[in-house]
């Protein structure tokens, strides 16, 4: 898969994304870190990027319908998430395989013990 990381996830994102055999970009290597949620959103639609935020705004499907995307996965993340936190949740997205085939045109909704998939 390619995801495109959010400039609200830690740095250490893209390279944990890598290092599962996948390809990631942080917006923030490509000009796009200060971007409003729109631009970020477009690029990820026109690149083919499964889009990793921890931003609740994209979950919203009226402005970012599911199926125009390679996926969007929102991190349900408490206030004081550290950094190590937020890894090891994505970390725990990335070990399973049959979630990660099923994201294309789906919302996903991670937080600590559960996963939920939008239907397509």
């Amino acid at each position: 898969m390619r995801f495109l990381v959010d400039a609200d996830l830690p740095r250490g994102t893209a390279p944990l994304i890598q290092r599962h055999g996948h390809d990631a970009v942080d917006v923030r290597d490509i000009g796009l870190g200060s971007a409003d949620d729109t631009v970020i959103a477009a690029h990820a639609k026109a690149k083919g990027f499964c889009l990793m935020t921890g931003d609740f705004g994209f979950a919203d499907i009226r402005n970012y319908p599911p199926a125009d995307y390679a996926g969007i996965v929102v991190l349900e993340l408490p206030r004081d998430a550290t950094a190590r936190t937020i890894l090891s949740l994505i970390e725990g997205l990335l070990q399973q395989p049959t979630v990660l085939s099923r994201l294309p045109g789906r919302l996903a909704i991670v937080e600590f013990g559960r996963i939920r998939l939008r239907p397509a």
